[in-house]
């Protein structure tokens, strides 16, 4: 039996979140104060009694989505023994501190220099997101290539299960699709609270900063491969783990084709670390018989 440990992105943020680690454990305290010190700001202020409205800043919400989702996994470590990874979108820096590529200091400085040139991204270009379901990918895909020949950018951005594709553009875009998509079946075009067109070729200015920062950084040989966004495959090079990070930026979550992988290489059990159960609500409605659950 493998177990493959998954870790949630961006949306799964709630007020409060942490507040019990931070209150039970000295160790998980240590982590979270050492955050607030690498960050410059106190994070846990804004986790433990910010508003909804306030944590869906992306400065915020990523930086405090992978310290929980992290410290968690920390708390956790005598019964943490992943046998492979994987992360949805932000959570994939999760992933690469818990199967040790990343150390959690250089990973919060990556995931917070991220946040903020997505935020820069965003205000350059006006943009959103949209959550279409129940329609086919390849009419998804065909559709929104359309528009963006027209002149229109939306792309396919995020491969949740079967049945929920989420699409990504300007604003302009996205709308067009909606009606289109709705048109041709989709049962709902759920326009998302988001701050921009996350993993679109919109994100390209965020894409270009990140990069700097990643070169610059260590990763090491993990622990347990990671089967990262950009491929959907199992992934154990350094190297090539730090140029699909940067590709994830302006490229496709391959969410629904990364877990059938995982399933396909042995995996059977999947523990989802973090804020909220996203991520096991998604691994059940992609393999049926994979059991799904919280650390």
């Amino acid at each position: 039996m493998k177990k493959a440990y998954v870790f949630p992105g961006q949306g799964s943020q709630f007020p409060g979140m942490g507040k019990d680690l931070y209150d039970s454990d000295s160790s998980a305290k240590a982590l979270f104060e050492k955050a607030n010190d690498i960050l410059g700001f106190r994070i846990t202020d804004t986790m433990f009694t910010g508003t909804e409205e306030e944590l869906k800043q992306t400065k915020i919400t990523q930086p405090a989505i992978f310290l929980h989702s992290v410290v968690l996994a920390s708390v956790k470590s005598e019964n943490f023994h992943p046998d492979m990874v994987a992360g949805h979108s932000l959570g994939e820096f999760s992933a690469l501190v818990a199967n040790k590529a990343l150390s959690f200091e250089d990973a919060l400085s990556l995931v917070y220099k991220r946040a903020l040139a997505m935020q820069k991204a965003c205000e350059i270009n006006p943009s959103t997101m949209a959550a279409i379901l129940n329609l086919d990918d390849k009419i998804v895909e065909d559709i929104c290539a359309q528009i963006t020949a027209d002149g229109n950018i939306v792309v396919a951005a995020n491969y949740n299960c079967p049945g929920q594709l989420v699409i990504s553009g300007s604003n302009e875009g996205v709308n067009i699709a909606c009606e289109k998509l709705k048109a041709a079946g989709a049962k709902r075009a759920l326009l998302l609270p988001v701050g921009g067109a996350f993993h679109s070729p919109l994100m390209e200015p965020a894409r270009v900063e990140l990069e700097a920062a990643i070169n610059s950084t260590k990763f090491s040989q993990p622990i347990c491969p990671v089967y990262q966004n950009v491929t959907a495959n199992a992934v154990s090079d350094p190297e090539s783990i730090k140029k699909n990070l940067i590709a994830q930026l302006t490229a496709p979550v391959k969410w629904t084709q990364s877990v059938q992988q995982m399933v396909a290489d042995g995996a059977t059990q999947f523990i989802e670390v973090g804020p909220g159960k996203v991520l096991q609500g998604l691994v059940k409605k992609i393999s049926a018989g994979a059991e799904a659950m919280s650390v």
